[in-house]
């Protein structure tokens, strides 16, 4: 029987969304692996908008689902209508838009908080014993998610991984093309485009996690 899978996607663009690779490669892995899949997003605006040619902030005002329909060819849901209860597993690609849309650790750093309807659909599937995939920079939601102690990698930068560690997390030094499991929570995470300079690192450290993540579910 193939396993359920949740996707939240924070927008669509590394800047200011859901990195797009990271995403296509996740969700690429999940259909090899057979997998059924629905992407949602939080029906809220975007902390901002950014010029991916010129790295400016455009003055714009976009949607946070609208932009991650996108990346959905949009078949895609408001955050506020999942339930934990119909799906086996949850993963969040990485992107600026999980440290900025989806929590604010891009202005707060260890001091962040996590948007309300995400952190509850994510802890429900903790609640049930259910994995968890965190990419890139998703990881430094994990202390929010699973508390004090959780196991997680964000790669190998000093600053973030001190930020990650003052959340109440552990944070792991990982290679591109690995992941960090903490077994007891069911947390998978992988660096991604926190250390990747080409696509294929990306894809292996992904496929790994998606693999662990369905052998848990």
């Amino acid at each position: 029987m193939s396993k359920r899978v949740a996707v939240v996607l924070a927008g669509c663009g590394v800047y200011d969304g859901s990195e797009i690779y990271e995403s296509v490669i996740t969700l690429l892995r999940l259909d090899q692996q057979d997998a059924q899949v629905q992407c949602f997003a939080p029906n809220i605006d975007q902390m901002h908008v950014i010029n991916h040619a010129t790295g400016e902030e455009t003055g714009e005002t976009r949607n946070v689902l609208q932009e991650a329909a996108r990346l959905a060819r949009g078949e895609i849901k408001d955050l506020a209508e999942a339930n934990a209860n119909d799906f086996d597993a949850l993963i969040v690609p990485g992107g600026f838009g999980a440290a900025k849309n989806l929590s604010d650790f891009a202005v707060k750093g260890a001091e962040l908080t996590v948007n309300e309807q995400f952190v509850a659909f994510a802890q429900a599937f903790k609640a049930a014993g259910k994995p968890v995939g965190l990419v890139c920079i998703a990881p430094v939601m994990s202390a929010a998610i699973f508390g004090e102690g959780v196991k997680c990698t964000i790669g190998q930068d000093a600053e973030t991984a001190a930020a990650v560690n003052a959340t109440g997390a552990q944070h792991q030094d990982c290679v591109v093309e690995d992941i960090v499991i903490d077994e007891a929570n069911k947390l998978v995470t992988t660096p991604a485009y926190m250390l990747a300079s080409r696509i294929s690192e990306t894809a292996a450290g992904i496929n790994k996690l998606v693999d662990q993540v369905l052998a848990f579910a």
